[in-house]
Protein backbone atom coordinates (compact mmCIF):
# COMPACT_ATOMS: atom_id res chain seq x y z
CA UNK A 1 0.00 0.00 0.00
CA UNK A 2 1.20 3.53 -0.75
CA UNK A 3 2.97 5.43 1.98
CA UNK A 4 1.77 8.99 2.57
CA UNK A 5 3.16 11.44 5.10
CA UNK A 6 0.75 12.69 7.75
CA UNK A 7 1.12 16.18 6.34
CA UNK A 8 0.00 15.06 2.89
CA UNK A 9 -2.90 13.05 4.31
CA UNK A 10 -4.10 16.15 6.15
CA UNK A 11 -3.71 18.19 2.96
CA UNK A 12 -5.81 15.74 0.94
CA UNK A 13 -8.48 15.73 3.65
CA UNK A 14 -8.54 19.54 3.65
CA UNK A 15 -8.91 19.52 -0.14
CA UNK A 16 -12.03 17.36 0.11
CA UNK A 17 -13.40 19.36 3.03
CA UNK A 18 -12.93 22.67 1.22
CA UNK A 19 -14.67 21.38 -1.90
CA UNK A 20 -17.54 19.78 0.03
CA UNK A 21 -18.23 22.58 2.48
CA UNK A 22 -17.51 25.34 -0.03
CA UNK A 23 -19.88 23.93 -2.64
CA UNK A 24 -22.71 23.37 -0.15
CA UNK A 25 -22.30 26.91 1.21
CA UNK A 26 -22.55 28.30 -2.30
CA UNK A 27 -25.90 26.54 -2.70
CA UNK A 28 -27.00 27.76 0.73
CA UNK A 29 -26.18 31.37 -0.18
CA UNK A 30 -27.82 31.43 -3.59
CA UNK A 31 -26.51 28.95 -6.15
CA UNK A 32 -29.05 26.39 -7.45
CA UNK A 33 -29.96 23.49 -5.16
CA UNK A 34 -27.42 20.65 -5.31
CA UNK A 35 -25.36 22.82 -7.68
CA UNK A 36 -23.02 24.73 -5.46
CA UNK A 37 -20.27 23.89 -7.92
CA UNK A 38 -20.71 22.25 -11.32
CA UNK A 39 -18.05 22.70 -13.99
CA UNK A 40 -20.39 21.69 -16.83
CA UNK A 41 -23.38 23.79 -15.73
CA UNK A 42 -21.20 26.81 -15.08
CA UNK A 43 -19.43 26.46 -18.44
CA UNK A 44 -22.89 26.56 -20.04
CA UNK A 45 -23.58 29.76 -18.09
CA UNK A 46 -20.31 31.31 -19.29
CA UNK A 47 -20.98 30.29 -22.89
CA UNK A 48 -24.37 31.98 -22.68
CA UNK A 49 -22.94 35.14 -21.16
CA UNK A 50 -20.50 35.37 -24.08
CA UNK A 51 -23.32 34.98 -26.61
CA UNK A 52 -22.45 31.44 -27.73
CA UNK A 53 -26.07 30.41 -27.12
CA UNK A 54 -29.31 32.35 -26.58
CA UNK A 55 -30.90 30.53 -23.63
CA UNK A 56 -31.72 33.51 -21.43
CA UNK A 57 -31.92 31.22 -18.36
CA UNK A 58 -28.26 30.13 -18.68
CA UNK A 59 -26.21 33.34 -18.95
CA UNK A 60 -23.76 34.37 -16.23
CA UNK A 61 -19.98 34.72 -16.01
CA UNK A 62 -19.65 32.31 -13.12
CA UNK A 63 -16.86 33.56 -10.81
CA UNK A 64 -16.34 30.03 -9.46
CA UNK A 65 -14.81 28.86 -12.77
CA UNK A 66 -12.75 32.04 -13.08
CA UNK A 67 -11.54 31.65 -9.50
CA UNK A 68 -10.55 28.00 -9.95
CA UNK A 69 -8.32 28.80 -12.91
CA UNK A 70 -6.79 31.95 -11.46
CA UNK A 71 -6.25 30.29 -8.07
CA UNK A 72 -4.49 27.34 -9.67
CA UNK A 73 -2.46 29.68 -11.89
CA UNK A 74 -1.31 31.85 -8.99
CA UNK A 75 -0.39 28.87 -6.83
CA UNK A 76 1.52 27.19 -9.67
CA UNK A 77 3.56 30.38 -10.03
CA UNK A 78 4.12 30.50 -6.27
CA UNK A 79 5.35 26.89 -6.25
CA UNK A 80 7.32 27.39 -9.48
CA UNK A 81 5.33 24.62 -11.11
CA UNK A 82 3.99 26.63 -14.04
CA UNK A 83 5.34 25.00 -17.19
CA UNK A 84 4.05 25.53 -20.69
CA UNK A 85 3.77 22.17 -22.44
CA UNK A 86 1.72 20.77 -25.29
CA UNK A 87 1.55 18.71 -28.45
CA UNK A 88 -0.14 15.55 -27.16
CA UNK A 89 -3.03 15.24 -29.63
CA UNK A 90 -4.65 18.63 -28.85
CA UNK A 91 -7.43 18.27 -31.45
CA UNK A 92 -8.47 14.89 -30.06
CA UNK A 93 -8.50 16.39 -26.57
CA UNK A 94 -10.62 19.26 -27.89
CA UNK A 95 -13.10 16.73 -29.27
CA UNK A 96 -13.17 14.73 -26.04
CA UNK A 97 -13.73 17.97 -24.11
CA UNK A 98 -16.89 18.57 -26.15
CA UNK A 99 -18.26 15.12 -25.31
CA UNK A 100 -17.37 15.47 -21.62
CA UNK A 101 -19.76 18.40 -21.36
CA UNK A 102 -22.44 16.65 -23.44
CA UNK A 103 -22.29 13.63 -21.12
CA UNK A 104 -22.49 15.89 -18.07
CA UNK A 105 -25.44 17.79 -19.58
CA UNK A 106 -27.40 14.59 -20.20
CA UNK A 107 -26.83 13.50 -16.62
CA UNK A 108 -27.36 17.13 -15.49
CA UNK A 109 -24.09 17.67 -13.66
CA UNK A 110 -20.35 17.09 -13.73
CA UNK A 111 -18.63 14.50 -11.46
CA UNK A 112 -18.45 17.09 -8.67
CA UNK A 113 -22.17 17.77 -8.87
CA UNK A 114 -22.81 14.02 -8.99
CA UNK A 115 -21.35 13.64 -5.49
CA UNK A 116 -23.07 16.82 -4.31
CA UNK A 117 -26.41 15.44 -5.44
CA UNK A 118 -25.87 12.15 -3.62
CA UNK A 119 -24.67 13.96 -0.50
CA UNK A 120 -27.93 15.96 -0.57
CA UNK A 121 -29.97 12.75 -0.68
CA UNK A 122 -30.63 12.51 -4.42
CA UNK A 123 -30.77 8.73 -4.93
CA UNK A 124 -31.36 9.13 -8.67
CA UNK A 125 -27.74 10.27 -9.02
CA UNK A 126 -26.59 6.74 -8.17
CA UNK A 127 -27.29 5.78 -11.79
CA UNK A 128 -24.76 8.39 -12.84
CA UNK A 129 -22.24 7.17 -10.27
CA UNK A 130 -22.47 3.63 -11.63
CA UNK A 131 -22.00 4.97 -15.13
CA UNK A 132 -19.00 7.07 -14.13
CA UNK A 133 -17.32 4.11 -12.43
CA UNK A 134 -18.05 1.87 -15.43
CA UNK A 135 -16.59 4.42 -17.85
CA UNK A 136 -13.46 4.80 -15.73
CA UNK A 137 -12.99 1.03 -15.67
CA UNK A 138 -13.30 0.75 -19.45
CA UNK A 139 -10.93 3.68 -19.93
CA UNK A 140 -8.33 2.02 -17.69
CA UNK A 141 -8.64 -1.17 -19.75
CA UNK A 142 -7.69 0.82 -22.85
CA UNK A 143 -4.78 2.42 -21.00
CA UNK A 144 -3.54 -0.92 -19.72
CA UNK A 145 -3.59 -2.24 -23.27
CA UNK A 146 -1.43 0.52 -24.67
CA UNK A 147 -3.62 3.58 -25.23
CA UNK A 148 -1.54 6.74 -25.76
CA UNK A 149 -2.22 10.23 -27.06
CA UNK A 150 1.48 11.00 -27.48
CA UNK A 151 4.02 12.85 -25.41
CA UNK A 152 3.85 16.56 -24.65
CA UNK A 153 6.86 18.81 -25.30
CA UNK A 154 7.91 22.15 -23.90
CA UNK A 155 6.04 25.02 -25.54
CA UNK A 156 6.60 28.80 -25.55
CA UNK A 157 5.58 30.26 -22.19
CA UNK A 158 3.02 32.52 -23.86
CA UNK A 159 1.00 29.46 -24.92
CA UNK A 160 0.47 28.42 -21.33
CA UNK A 161 -0.83 31.88 -20.44
CA UNK A 162 -3.81 31.72 -22.81
CA UNK A 163 -6.34 30.05 -20.49
CA UNK A 164 -5.33 32.05 -17.37
CA UNK A 165 -5.33 35.20 -19.51
CA UNK A 166 -8.80 34.40 -20.83
CA UNK A 167 -10.13 33.94 -17.30
CA UNK A 168 -8.51 37.18 -16.15
CA UNK A 169 -10.26 38.94 -19.06
CA UNK A 170 -13.57 37.33 -18.08
CA UNK A 171 -13.04 38.54 -14.51
CA UNK A 172 -12.68 42.11 -15.76
CA UNK A 173 -15.88 41.72 -17.79
CA UNK A 174 -17.70 40.25 -14.79
CA UNK A 175 -16.69 43.23 -12.68
CA UNK A 176 -17.50 45.87 -15.33
CA UNK A 177 -20.71 44.15 -16.53
CA UNK A 178 -20.79 45.66 -20.05
CA UNK A 179 -24.10 45.51 -21.90
CA UNK A 180 -22.90 42.91 -24.43
CA UNK A 181 -22.35 40.31 -21.69
CA UNK A 182 -25.48 38.27 -20.97
CA UNK A 183 -26.88 38.13 -17.44
CA UNK A 184 -29.90 36.00 -16.68
CA UNK A 185 -32.73 37.49 -14.66
CA UNK A 186 -34.56 34.18 -14.31
CA UNK A 187 -33.69 30.50 -14.42
CA UNK A 188 -30.78 28.65 -12.87
CA UNK A 189 -28.17 31.24 -13.90
CA UNK A 190 -30.13 33.88 -12.00
CA UNK A 191 -29.62 31.83 -8.85
CA UNK A 192 -26.20 32.86 -7.66
CA UNK A 193 -24.28 33.27 -4.45
CA UNK A 194 -22.62 36.64 -3.72
CA UNK A 195 -19.91 37.37 -6.29
CA UNK A 196 -17.00 37.75 -3.88
CA UNK A 197 -17.95 34.61 -1.96
CA UNK A 198 -18.12 32.60 -5.19
CA UNK A 199 -14.84 34.02 -6.45
CA UNK A 200 -13.10 33.48 -3.11
CA UNK A 201 -14.18 29.85 -2.78
CA UNK A 202 -13.17 29.27 -6.41
CA UNK A 203 -9.71 30.74 -5.78
CA UNK A 204 -9.18 28.51 -2.73
CA UNK A 205 -10.39 25.37 -4.53
CA UNK A 206 -8.18 26.14 -7.53
CA UNK A 207 -5.09 26.73 -5.40
CA UNK A 208 -5.51 23.57 -3.33
CA UNK A 209 -6.50 21.50 -6.37
CA UNK A 210 -3.25 22.61 -8.00
CA UNK A 211 -1.30 21.55 -4.92
CA UNK A 212 -2.98 18.14 -4.60
CA UNK A 213 -3.71 17.58 -8.34
CA UNK A 214 -7.26 16.70 -7.26
CA UNK A 215 -9.34 14.75 -9.78
CA UNK A 216 -12.62 12.91 -9.24
CA UNK A 217 -11.91 10.28 -11.89
CA UNK A 218 -8.35 9.87 -10.67
CA UNK A 219 -9.62 9.11 -7.17
CA UNK A 220 -12.09 6.51 -8.41
CA UNK A 221 -9.48 5.01 -10.74
CA UNK A 222 -7.36 4.31 -7.69
CA UNK A 223 -9.89 1.68 -6.59
CA UNK A 224 -9.15 -0.37 -9.72
CA UNK A 225 -5.39 0.10 -9.45
CA UNK A 226 -5.05 -1.68 -6.12
CA UNK A 227 -4.18 -5.35 -5.71
CA UNK A 228 -3.18 -7.31 -8.82
CA UNK A 229 -3.72 -4.23 -11.02
CA UNK A 230 -1.12 -2.25 -9.08
CA UNK A 231 1.67 -1.44 -11.52
CA UNK A 232 3.63 1.19 -9.67
CA UNK A 233 3.89 2.99 -6.35
CA UNK A 234 1.79 6.18 -6.62
CA UNK A 235 1.15 7.84 -3.25
CA UNK A 236 -0.72 10.74 -4.82
CA UNK A 237 -3.38 8.47 -6.30
CA UNK A 238 -4.20 7.14 -2.82
CA UNK A 239 -4.38 10.76 -1.71
CA UNK A 240 -6.94 11.46 -4.42
CA UNK A 241 -9.15 8.70 -3.04
CA UNK A 242 -8.75 10.18 0.46
CA UNK A 243 -9.78 13.59 -0.91
CA UNK A 244 -12.80 12.06 -2.63
CA UNK A 245 -14.01 10.37 0.57
CA UNK A 246 -13.39 13.59 2.49
CA UNK A 247 -15.31 15.59 -0.13
CA UNK A 248 -18.39 13.40 0.15
CA UNK A 249 -18.29 13.17 3.96
CA UNK A 250 -17.98 16.93 4.48
CA UNK A 251 -20.60 17.69 1.81
CA UNK A 252 -23.01 15.30 3.52
CA UNK A 253 -22.36 16.89 6.91
CA UNK A 254 -22.73 20.41 5.48
CA UNK A 255 -26.02 19.50 3.79
CA UNK A 256 -27.36 18.07 7.04
CA UNK A 257 -26.29 21.12 9.05
CA UNK A 258 -27.73 23.62 6.55
CA UNK A 259 -31.01 21.77 6.08
CA UNK A 260 -30.32 20.93 2.43
CA UNK A 261 -30.43 17.15 2.86
CA UNK A 262 -33.59 15.82 1.22
CA UNK A 263 -33.42 12.05 0.66
CA UNK A 264 -35.49 10.56 -2.14
CA UNK A 265 -35.56 9.22 -5.66
CA UNK A 266 -38.18 11.36 -7.38
CA UNK A 267 -38.55 15.10 -7.97
CA UNK A 268 -35.00 15.95 -6.93
CA UNK A 269 -33.50 19.27 -8.09
CA UNK A 270 -31.65 19.08 -11.42
CA UNK A 271 -32.23 15.36 -11.92
CA UNK A 272 -32.88 13.31 -15.05
CA UNK A 273 -35.54 10.60 -14.60
CA UNK A 274 -34.12 8.77 -17.62
CA UNK A 275 -31.75 6.71 -15.50
CA UNK A 276 -30.41 4.69 -18.42
CA UNK A 277 -29.35 7.80 -20.30
CA UNK A 278 -27.98 9.38 -17.11
CA UNK A 279 -25.89 6.21 -16.71
CA UNK A 280 -24.61 6.40 -20.29
CA UNK A 281 -23.92 10.13 -20.04
CA UNK A 282 -21.66 9.70 -17.03
CA UNK A 283 -20.17 6.52 -18.54
CA UNK A 284 -19.00 8.73 -21.40
CA UNK A 285 -17.62 11.27 -18.93
CA UNK A 286 -15.65 8.62 -17.03
CA UNK A 287 -14.34 7.03 -20.23
CA UNK A 288 -13.33 10.34 -21.78
CA UNK A 289 -11.76 11.66 -18.59
CA UNK A 290 -9.42 8.68 -18.41
CA UNK A 291 -8.43 9.08 -22.06
CA UNK A 292 -7.39 12.72 -21.52
CA UNK A 293 -6.10 12.19 -17.96
CA UNK A 294 -8.56 14.07 -15.85
CA UNK A 295 -12.12 15.14 -15.09
CA UNK A 296 -13.42 18.60 -16.12
CA UNK A 297 -12.10 20.20 -12.90
CA UNK A 298 -8.69 18.65 -13.48
CA UNK A 299 -8.63 20.01 -17.05
CA UNK A 300 -9.20 23.55 -15.74
CA UNK A 301 -6.45 23.24 -13.14
CA UNK A 302 -3.95 21.62 -15.52
CA UNK A 303 -4.60 24.32 -18.13
CA UNK A 304 -4.02 26.95 -15.45
CA UNK A 305 -0.54 25.61 -14.73
CA UNK A 306 0.51 25.69 -18.38
CA UNK A 307 -0.75 22.41 -19.89
CA UNK A 308 -1.86 23.48 -23.38
CA UNK A 309 -3.32 20.05 -24.11
CA UNK A 310 -5.64 20.50 -21.13
CA UNK A 311 -6.28 23.99 -22.48
CA UNK A 312 -7.50 22.43 -25.73
CA UNK A 313 -9.87 20.24 -23.69
CA UNK A 314 -11.14 23.33 -21.82
CA UNK A 315 -11.87 25.11 -25.09
CA UNK A 316 -13.66 21.95 -26.24
CA UNK A 317 -15.69 22.04 -23.03
CA UNK A 318 -16.72 25.63 -23.80
CA UNK A 319 -17.79 24.66 -27.32
CA UNK A 320 -19.62 21.63 -25.93
CA UNK A 321 -21.44 23.90 -23.47
CA UNK A 322 -22.68 26.04 -26.36
CA UNK A 323 -23.72 23.02 -28.45
CA UNK A 324 -25.67 21.52 -25.55
CA UNK A 325 -27.86 24.61 -25.35
CA UNK A 326 -28.07 25.40 -29.07
CA UNK A 327 -29.03 21.84 -30.02
CA UNK A 328 -31.18 21.07 -26.97
CA UNK A 329 -29.17 18.06 -25.76
CA UNK A 330 -29.40 18.60 -22.01
CA UNK A 331 -31.38 16.26 -19.80
CA UNK A 332 -34.37 17.69 -17.98
CA UNK A 333 -37.25 16.76 -15.70
CA UNK A 334 -38.92 14.93 -18.60
CA UNK A 335 -35.87 12.81 -19.44
CA UNK A 336 -33.31 12.98 -22.24
CA UNK A 337 -34.25 14.59 -25.58
CA UNK A 338 -33.56 12.72 -28.83
CA UNK A 339 -30.65 15.02 -29.69
CA UNK A 340 -29.03 14.19 -26.36
CA UNK A 341 -29.51 10.47 -26.91
CA UNK A 342 -27.94 10.66 -30.38
CA UNK A 343 -25.04 12.73 -29.03
CA UNK A 344 -24.29 10.23 -26.24
CA UNK A 345 -24.32 7.24 -28.60
CA UNK A 346 -22.17 9.14 -31.10
CA UNK A 347 -19.74 10.19 -28.39
CA UNK A 348 -19.36 6.67 -27.04
CA UNK A 349 -18.61 5.35 -30.52
CA UNK A 350 -16.05 8.10 -31.15
CA UNK A 351 -14.33 7.55 -27.80
CA UNK A 352 -14.12 3.85 -28.58
CA UNK A 353 -12.55 4.62 -31.97
CA UNK A 354 -10.09 7.06 -30.39
CA UNK A 355 -9.15 4.40 -27.86
CA UNK A 356 -8.64 1.71 -30.51
CA UNK A 357 -6.77 3.88 -33.01
CA UNK A 358 -4.30 5.20 -30.42
CA UNK A 359 -3.20 1.90 -28.89
CA UNK A 360 0.50 1.03 -28.99
CA UNK A 361 1.61 -2.53 -28.52
CA UNK A 362 3.96 -3.29 -25.68
CA UNK A 363 2.71 -0.51 -23.41
CA UNK A 364 0.79 -0.85 -20.18
CA UNK A 365 0.11 1.85 -17.60
CA UNK A 366 3.54 3.43 -17.81
CA UNK A 367 4.68 5.56 -14.84
CA UNK A 368 4.43 8.79 -16.81
CA UNK A 369 0.88 7.96 -17.91
CA UNK A 370 -0.43 6.96 -14.49
CA UNK A 371 1.11 10.13 -13.09
CA UNK A 372 -1.28 11.95 -15.42
CA UNK A 373 -4.23 10.11 -13.88
CA UNK A 374 -3.34 11.31 -10.41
Amino acid sequence: MDQLSRRMIVLFIIMGALLGVGAVLLSYYGNPANTGLCIACFMENIAGALGFHNNIRMQYLRPEIIGIVLGAFAFSLHRREFRSTGGSSPLLRFLVGIFLIIGCAVFIGCPIKLFLRISAGDLSAIAGLLGLVGGIYVGLEFVENGFRLGEADTAPRSNGLIIPGLMAFLLVLALLQPSFIGLSEKGSAAQRAPFLLSLGIGLLIGALAQRTQFCITGGIARIFLWGPREVMNCPRSTGLLISLVSFFAFALAANLLTGQFNPGLLDQPSSNPGYGWAFLGMFMVGFGSILIRGCPLRQLVAAAQGDNDAGAAVMGMLVGAALVQNWGMSGNADGTPLTGQIAVLTGLCLLGLIGIMNRKRGYGIAPEYQAGLD
